[in-house]
């Protein structure tokens, strides 16, 4: 049996068609990638996802934020289609469908290793704007624990650990109040500890507040009155700000950096209703 050593040396010569075989798997959209930009350096990419847009594909034929995002990589010749073959960029963090805002993405390795880092540590401090039901008249951490029905898509909230239940920590402070529109609601800014499917909304249904629009864990008279006077079918959540905490190595460049992003148009609308 033959032994190779470090000076050894092994080519492997394929063709652009075998090549091309074996990025089949990562659908690149032939229409041009409309990115709305908050950030890009060499090693990560930080846009602001619009309502209505997966942040990673659920079937096969899907065109989610990962086919955008290497569809404009590929158009700015940051990455070839051979390149896919060996490496794939990817989004960090996920928003649900119907969630807005700051989603990461790595070019590099690199960009992806340590953006994984922060999340699993949750160093990373992700802070959320929404809207919910009722008066909420200061700020507080609550806990639980979380359960999620697979099939189902949807999560249960208890006060203690259950089986298969995930410990959960949401943060929020109140910004702005209003008692108008046949219904008291407040601006609030929530900050995720742990970051959960579905957390922040079954979070604040579970204690009395239910985000607008959500019509599977909020208040229905309220969703069906937003509907109505705002043409609004979905929940109004939206992942506005970011804060790098102090990084050593190849990305320190981004230690304390805060990155934000503008709320959606139908968002602003009710927002300006409600509190201006």
């Amino acid at each position: 049996m033959k032994q190779f050593y470090v000076q050894d040396e092994i080519k492997l010569f394929l063709s652009d068609e075998t090549i091309g075989q074996f990025s089949e798997a990562v659908s690149v959209p032939e229409t041009e990638a409309d990115l709305d930009v908050i950030y890009e350096d060499k090693h990560i990419l930080i846009v602001n996802k619009p309502l209505g847009s997966l942040s990673q594909k659920a079937k096969k034929d899907d065109i989610s934020m990962v086919e955008l995002i290497i569809s404009y990589l590929l158009k700015k010749n940051e990455i070839t289609r051979q390149q896919l073959a060996s490496f794939t960029p990817a989004v960090c963090n996920r928003l649900d469908r119907n969630t807005s805002g700051l989603l990461i993405a790595g070019k590099s390795l690199s960009g992806l290793q340590e953006m994984a880092r922060l999340l699993r540590n949750r160093n990373l401090s992700k802070y959320y704007l929404c809207i919910v039901k009722g008066d909420v008249t200061e700020k507080k951490s609550i806990e639980g624990y979380l359960t999620k029905d697979e099939e189902k898509n949807i999560v249960t909230i208890h006060p203690e650990q259950t089986d298969a239940s995930d410990y959960i920590r949401t943060e929020y402070e109140p910004l702005a109040y209003s008692k108008n529109l046949k219904g008291s609601y407040t601006l609030l800014q929530v900050k995720l500890i742990t970051g959960r499917s579905h957390q922040i909304r079954a979070h604040l249904a579970s204690i009395g507040h239910p985000l607008i629009g959500d019509y599977k864990y909020g208040d229905q008279k309220t969703n069906h009155f937003f509907k109505m006077n705002y043409g609004l079918n979905h929940q109004l959540l939206h992942s506005s700000r970011m804060v790098f905490p102090k990084l050593d190595g190849e990305l320190s460049y981004l230690s304390d950096k805060e990155f934000t992003a503008e709320i959606p148009e139908i968002f602003e609308k009710i927002r300006a209703a409600l509190f201006d």
